[in-house]
């Protein structure tokens, strides 16, 4: 299994205004949604900023579509919310099987903070579906999303299951996220983070959404030649470290910029070393990565 992008896909096409979902897929109180093209950007991407998203792409002319989706969706229903099995009909929606570059179906596709996590081509059996979820969990564990999402349908009515209510603070950021328009987000979140700077979860979703503004529609390959062509430009430097992150390539990204910081010196070096501390916030600084890496950059600085 690999869990490594082989090239960034790009998703602007896909930001639109926010709009709600249709109805869910059948079966009430489960873990898996519909998802078109004008839901797109808050039942999928903005959704896997909280918890995992897979995306299932079937069509109704592929005669196993129906009974794998129906599979997949009793395989993530074990898992009690960590993972939601977004459908996408590519016959209806054909804007998302293009930006998803899907050649066939079924194809199945991780979503860990708005950045896509290849997993299949064609169908899988109960066992091995279960393995690529796991591993996708602690993929997303290790990029600090840990939520769980509430059931869809009558089961999540009671009062217990509730999802708590959002917290107003973000509603202008989030309406900006939901919106594609990553500047207003970032400076919405800026804005809280001045009045509340001890607030992790402020810190946590600043990072996130200036990390997919600066690898929004980014190509890893072309990034990565431009890095190895220009080894002390720091813009190609750094950007090859956020694409790193996003693909769950932590300990790589952490080394390309402590070694950076060996390299610089001045207002260089004190960008390349905030960079770093903003992937850790990405990242979780619980992670012991971070803790390995926090080490190593000391020991790079002094």
């Amino acid at each position: 299994m690999n869990f490594s992008r082989p090239g960034a896909i790009d998703l602007s096409a896909l930001k639109q205004p926010a709009a709600r979902p249709g109805q869910p897929a059948a079966g009430g109180g489960s873990y898996v949604v519909d998802i078109t093209e004008q839901n797109f950007q808050t039942e999928a991407l903005q959704a896997s900023m909280n918890h995992v998203v897979v995306l299932s792409l079937w069509s109704p002319r592929s005669p196993q579509s129906e009974s794998f989706n129906a599979m997949l969706g009793a395989v993530i229903s074990q898992y009690a919310g960590q993972i939601v099995l977004a459908q996408v009909d590519i016959d209806a929606n054909p804007a998302i099987a293009q930006a998803l570059q899907a050649q066939a179906v079924p194809l199945v596709v991780g979503l860990v903070k708005g950045q896509p996590v290849p997993l299949f081509q064609g169908t899988v059996d109960e066992a091995e579906a279960r393995r690529y979820f796991d591993e996708l969990v602690n993929v997303a564990a290790q990029n600090g999303v840990t939520g769980r999402a509430q059931p869809t349908g009558e089961a999540s009515a009671s009062a217990d299951d509730a999802e708590e209510p959002e917290d107003p603070r973000f509603a202008a950021a989030d309406e900006a996220f939901a919106a594609g328009d990553f500047d207003t987000a970032v400076a919405e979140y800026e804005k809280i983070q001045a009045q509340y700077p001890a607030d992790s979860e402020v810190s946590e979703r600043l990072a996130g959404v200036k990390l997919l503004a600066r690898t929004q529609g980014a190509d890893l390959q072309a990034a990565r030649k431009a890095a190895a062509d220009a080894p002390d430009d720091l813009d190609a430097q750094m950007l090859v470290a956020d694409l790193d992150v996003s693909g769950g390539h932590v300990d790589d990204a952490f080394d390309r910029l402590i070694q950076l910081v060996k390299r610089t010196s001045g207002d260089d070096r004190e960008r390349v070393r905030q960079r770093l501390l903003d992937l850790f916030t990405v990242v979780g600084v619980a992670d012991p990565r971070v803790a390995t890496a926090r080490r190593a950059l000391a020991s790079a600085l002094f």
